[in-house]
């Protein structure tokens, strides 16, 4: 029977680069004029918000998000999550109403139409090069200083199918703690049950996200960034082993 399911799964995968493209070739001309100052990305983040929308409902993802405490408007956090899917974006995009920027890898850029965006408001990283990791602190400080919020997938990659949460760098937390800001921990439950990395996977369904308690940086220093780390990691994978 599994040989029957290929065609959709092909089927399936095609439609989500078209859901992915066809939002951006239709807010074009406004995607365009809110990345022309950085003090307009606002304006951007909600067209994306936008796109993310348009995306998961189009899949066919009965979204939904839990959160176990409310976000300030004002304030700037950084977010981190699990990865394990390509619609883990737009699910952070959906979770997540404050004004954030992306860590993310330099080779998404490379990807036609999307990645003309995505350079010029992510800030991207070589994790091959320690130069190149250096300059994301300089970027997001800049970024945070601006009163946005950063968001970092810290497992630095997409794990084996067969791991449910890869160790975590330290990255996000060292940055968290230099700024003074909460780290807000989010689970996603069903990303990769939904659309993974494995091409001949997936399908409609619920996806949900969980935003935990938010973690204390107030006080903390560089020392702290290994407990801060596991602190953190500890709230994900918990919640991730007792999803039902």
């Amino acid at each position: 029977m599994r040989i029957f399911k290929y065609p959709f799964w092909l089927l399936y995968r095609i439609w989500f680069y078209v859901l992915v493209a066809l939002p951006i070739i239709l807010l074009f001309p406004f995607l365009v004029i809110s990345i022309l100052k950085e003090r307009w990305y606002p304006y951007f983040f909600k067209l994306a918000r936008i796109w993310a929308k348009f995306i998961l409902i189009g899949m066919g993802f009965n979204y939904s998000i839990k959160k176990l405490q409310t976000l300030d408007p004002k304030a700037s956090y950084m977010f981190v999550a699990n990865h394990t899917s390509m619609a883990d974006i737009m699910m952070m995009l959906i979770a997540v109403k404050n004004p954030f920027v992306f860590v993310g890898k330099k080779e998404l850029a490379n990807i036609p139409l999307f990645g003309f965006f995505y350079k010029r408001t992510c800030i991207l990283v070589d994790r091959s090069s320690a130069k190149s990791r250096q300059a994301v602190f300089l970027r997001a400080q800049k970024r945070l200083k601006q009163g946005l919020s950063i968001c970092i997938f810290p497992e630095g990659g997409v794990p084996d199918e067969s791991v449910v949460l890869d160790t975590f760098k330290d990255g996000a937390f060292r940055l968290a703690i230099n700024h003074q800001i909460p780290i807000v921990p989010i689970s996603f439950l069903d990303n990769k049950k939904r659309f993974s990395y494995t091409f001949f996977s997936g399908g409609p369904g619920r996806m949900r996200a969980m935003i935990h308690p938010f973690v204390s940086t107030e006080g903390l220093t560089i020392d702290d960034t290994r407990t801060l780390n596991k602190q953190a990691y500890q709230l994900i994978l918990t919640s991730l082993e007792k999803k039902s």
